[in-house]
């Protein structure tokens, strides 16, 4: 395996668009430029998809697996409630945990699906399968443009996907609202987000490395691309997960966000020593998402999955509190 050394690009002022169609008939180019904007935040990859409507309410803090929906203000994110209302599903529903076993696998469980509206169950599930077969298939392609063999990222992946459909109000009057604070994605390998409203409502940002906030454009036909924590990790640093929030504006926004799952049993130690001679170790962190909290990023615990329900606990305060209160204190109060 050749050493492989990325210098990520200083600073951008734009997202770089990736056209999937390219794959047919110049998948050289399509590597070289995937490679290009890995080393950067993220980018949009063109591809179709549609949506409209908003399910009926079913409450997420009913559900130990964090699934459901949860009401603007309920959900927090850099310390702040988030001014958001949403749906959460996750693609395997079966319970995997019973007393002895690590907490983590007890975010696996059934949905919550609206009874009001029975061809939900359908269209999320397929949609869910849809963007699990594709997303993994696209992974291989950025193993390749990072020289890597295709299925090198494939072991990392978990059966447990997540999406949401997430609805932003309009902020009251003319100002600025925090539809959801800085953060790197902790519920999944990559996302792939689907702006589903039109194309003047903006509201998405991603931190550039000099610190400056970037406005992604709404494009349709096009999903915006994610790197996750745990990616971070296992390129040492050489592909930063994307730091990223949402402004609420004068007009409601909506968004479906696919979180593609990491394993919960990868450990820190795995995760650093698996591809350790590709990516050489990186010491010095960027400006870009250096006060982010990221518990698996700085080591603090010893799996992504306990990692991962920090994070639900933490952004779910009162489904923690109820259903994880031997380890609710801890992570709340962890910093």
């Amino acid at each position: 395996m050749t050493s492989f050394i990325m210098t990520p690009i200083s600073s951008f002022n734009t997202i770089p668009m990736l056209d999937f169609h390219d794959l047919t008939t110049e998948k050289q180019r399509f590597l070289t430029q995937l490679r290009e904007a890995i080393a950067d935040v993220g980018f949009r990859l063109r591809q179709e998809y549609q949506f409209s409507g908003s399910p009926p309410q079913i409450e997420l803090e009913n559900s130990p697996h964090f699934v459901g929906y949860s009401a603007v203000g309920s959900e927090t994110t850099a310390g702040a409630a988030d001014q958001r209302e949403q749906f959460e599903f996750v693609s395997s529903q079966d319970v995997l945990w019973k007393p002895g076993l690590p907490l983590y696998l007890r975010l696996t469980g059934p949905n919550q699906y609206p009874s009001s509206l029975p061809q939900a169950t359908e269209v999320i599930e397929a949609y869910m399968q849809s963007m699990t077969d594709f997303a993994s298939q696209f992974m291989k392609l950025v193993a390749e443009a990072l020289g890597l063999p295709s299925a090198t990222f494939l072991s990392f992946l978990s059966h447990r996907n997540r999406l949401k459909i997430v609805h932003y109000p309009a902020a009251k009057g003319e100002g600025i609202s925090q539809g959801v604070g800085p953060h790197k994605d902790s519920s999944g390998w990559w996302t792939f987000l689907l702006q589903a409203s039109s194309p003047e409502v903006k509201g998405l940002q991603v931190l550039n490395k000099n610190g400056e906030w970037i406005d992604v454009p709404n494009v349709p036909g096009s999903f915006v691309v994610n790197i996750g924590q745990a990616f971070e990790v296992v390129t040492h640093g050489a592909c930063k997960a994307t730091t990223h929030r949402v402004l609420g504006g004068p007009s409601e926004r909506f968004s479906v966000p696919f979180f593609l799952g990491v394993r919960g049993d990868l450990t820190k130690q795995e995760a650093l020593g698996s591809l350790a001679q590709h990516f050489p170790e990186r010491s010095a962190e960027s400006v870009e998402g250096a006060t982010i909290d990221s518990a698996f990023l700085r080591g603090k615990y010893t799996t992504w999955g306990e990692s991962e329900l920090r994070t639900k606990v933490r952004s779910h305060r009162k489904a923690g509190r109820q259903f994880y209160s031997e380890v609710y204190e801890r992570y709340v109060q962890d910093s």
